[in-house]
């Protein structure tokens, strides 16, 4: 009378994975870490790299700042800790890690 029939519909094929099938629902994860590496893991290992050759080519009489912006001129080294001049007769101990950058011949003057 008033009411028609009502058909139910076949349910919708299942896929294999979450994303399709096969390598295409693999992809966007695959792409996902190459994106990854070149952005964020590629330059941190050269930054870590060029750090490292920095603070082994320090020497005796090199101009540098450390990580708690205080800036000297090298003028002891040791294995794993150097002496910096800060002032004309005063000199601290850090540790080589603590080196944060070289800068130029003449920059410090001590006085």
């Amino acid at each position: 009378m008033f009411i028609s029939e009502a058909f139910a519909q076949a349910a919708p094929a299942a896929t294999d994975s979450l994303f399709g099938g096969g390598i295409t629902g693999m992809l966007p994860i695959i792409l996902m870490f190459v994106v990854l590496y070149f952005v964020m893991i590629r330059p941190q290992m050269k930054r870590q790299k060029e750090s490292k050759s920095m603070i082994d080519a320090l020497a005796k009489g090199d101009e540098v700042v450390t990580s708690g912006g205080m800036l000297g001129k090298i003028s002891k080294i040791g294995e794993s800790y150097l002496t910096v001049e800060i002032a004309s007769g005063v000199e601290i101990q850090v540790q080589r890690g603590a080196v944060v950058q070289v800068l130029p011949k003449g920059t410090v003057a001590a006085k």
